[in-house]
């Protein structure tokens, strides 16, 4: 059906998502690192777009650097990984086991759904991998132990 002007209705434009309400472009070199209470001392964070601990959308970056691991842990939210650089080892399960780790270069998509307990280790070099979620982000260890909010230890 063609428009017409007494096809106008009242202002219908879209409600935006939290930090999605103008245009703006996000370089490599302006990604601001930080460190997050639940990784690894090593393991740096960045949020592009939105607001991980609220609900709504949240873009992410998760950089790890050599040798660095996740150890198993699991998240509320159904997640989209991409590869940015390096090579992103991951497995899934509840112990972390260097034989179930699967190998995924730049550009490789992972669907990781909600509670599925997975494992990271930047074997081969440091990887960055962005995150695509609906918030609020949640992680939690398969082993209490291994959390670095409560392990004054640390990982590396």
């Amino acid at each position: 059906m063609p428009y017409t002007d007494s096809d106008q209705r009242t202002d219908q434009r879209r409600l935006h998502q939290p930090d999605e309400d103008h245009f703006r472009v996000i370089r490599s070199e302006e990604v601001e690192w930080k460190s997050f209470p639940s990784f690894p001392p090593a393991a740096r964070l960045a949020v592009l777009v939105g607001d991980p601990s609220k609900p709504g959308p949240y873009l992410i970056r998760v950089r790890l650097p050599t040798g660095t691991r996740m150890l198993p842990h699991k998240h509320a939210e159904d997640r989209i990984y991409t590869v940015i650089s390096g090579v992103f080892y991951i497995g899934l399960g509840e112990d972390f086991d260097e034989s179930k780790l699967t190998a995924h270069g730049p550009g490789t998509v992972l669907v990781l759904p909600s509670g599925q307990p997975h494992f990271h280790w930047a074997k081969s070099g440091e990887y960055i991998t962005q995150v695509s979620a609906i918030g609020p982000l949640g992680l939690s260890y398969v082993d209490p132990a291994d959390d670095p909010r409560t392990n004054t230890a640390g990982l590396a």
